[in-house]
């Protein structure tokens, strides 16, 4: 099944209207993350903003740890609809006390906001640890990631996630290879891959100012925008370099769990940062080909990357190692070529070169993504909640 494709039983259905009483009512949807709001706008975030419109939305991180006396939980709202809870621990704190601590802030929140219904969201099995005394109407667990192939997943991860299923009234995965390796584990488990906004990136196709920092930068520019993790191949992206360096290759995004001296360095290799989620698409503008390095290890085994759709939105052809849901998903598009060695990956370059002229690459682009939207993908998700409820 291609991943763009919404399975029936998954898609949204008309539901009665509630009673006055219940649809005034709106319940706190607590969403208990491992990533932070302010990181790589993403499945989080988009989800999120869009069940914020019929849920009052609470986001809580993993805590910072910092030189206050006491434990505190800092409240912002970065948008409308969205208040991110972030627990401040004094440094040094030991974990059990550091457990003890988010519980009593989460607690004490909950009940200075006298909230009555409470639905929870799990991003993360680990904040089981301080939630488990909770008494929610309705359990989510959005398994985005297989997060124990993740390089420095604790090592009582995959028995807290053995809990939170067991737990779980519903569980959604980020992808179709991840549902297959889930589904057994639960009998209400969805394949519910992330989707695009594809407005947003079909800015892209416009001719927009290049970004000062991208501008000097010079062509044919191959890009990528996402972390840059242990799931980025560096000895890949080190070899088309030193191969093409005519190539000029764009790097956007953050450095986490690697050392940034182990990055390949060449002159026509550009290491531009992160950048906010509204500045994408005027990069994705100006590159010829976008990349989708991945390494092929335990970590990338089933991940369903959303810059695919969204570098399709773009109208820009796609060259990615094979990932199994970006085979499975795209394989055959005629837009995203898959290449598992070094040679195969600069070949599928240097035949990408060229085809986004003209408006082919989009026009194709536009027939994959057709019906693909994040409101459609939130509003499968709030369908199997309602049923719960």
């Amino acid at each position: 099944m291609n991943l763009i494709e919404q399975p029936d039983y998954l898609l949204p259905i008309q539901i009665s209207a509630q009673p006055a009483s219940t649809a005034a009512a709106r319940p706190t949807l607590l969403c208990l993350s491992h990533l932070r709001w302010g990181f790589v706008y993403q499945r989080p975030q988009h989800v999120m903003s869009r069940l914020s419109k019929d849920y009052d939305v609470l986001f809580f991180e993993e805590p910072i740890f910092t030189d206050t006396p006491r434990p505190t939980l800092e409240s912002s709202v970065p948008v409308s609809g969205i208040t991110v809870l972030l627990p401040c621990l004094p440094s040094g704190m030991d974990p059990q006390r550091a457990v003890a601590a988010q519980r009593q802030l989460l607690d004490e929140y909950l009940a200075d906001q006298a909230v009555d219904e409470l639905l929870l969201w799990y991003l993360t099995p680990m904040s089981l640890a301080f939630t488990e005394h909770l008494n929610p109407r309705v359990t989510i667990f959005d398994c985005m990631d297989e997060l124990s192939a993740f390089k420095g997943a604790p090592p009582d991860l995959l028995d807290r996630e053995r809990q939170l299923m067991a737990r779980a009234d519903v569980v959604f995965t980020g992808g179709r290879s991840l549902w297959e390796a889930k589904r057994s584990q639960h009998g209400n488990a969805h394949a519910v891959p992330s989707s695009v906004d594809i407005a947003h990136f079909a800015m892209a196709r416009d001719a927009l100012p290049d970004p000062a920092d991208q501008a000097s930068i010079g062509k044919p520019r191959l890009g990528f925008f996402g972390v840059i993790d242990e799931r980025f191949d560096i000895g890949l992206v080190g070899e088309l370099a030193t191969q093409r360096p005519e190539w000029q290759i764009v790097l956007i995004g953050p450095v986490v769990k690697i050392d940034p001296a182990t990055l390949p360095r060449h002159d026509n290799i550009h290491y531009l940062g992160p950048k906010e989620y509204a500045q994408l698409p005027a990069y994705l503008a100006g590159w010829d080909v976008a990349l989708m390095p991945f390494a092929i290890n335990e970590s990338t085994r089933f991940i369903s990357p959303t810059k695919t759709p969204e570098y399709l939105a773009g109208g820009c052809p796609v060259v990615s190692t094979p990932i199994q849901d970006v085979i499975s998903g795209y394989g055959d598009s005629g837009v995203v070529t898959i290449a598992s060695t070094a040679p195969e990956f600069i070949a599928a370059v240097k035949a990408a070169l060229g085809t986004k002229a003209g408006g082919a690459v989009a026009h194709r682009a536009d027939q994959v993504l057709d019906g693909m939207s994040w409101d459609k993908t939130c509003a499968v998700m709030k369908e199997q909640i309602e049923c719960l409820r």
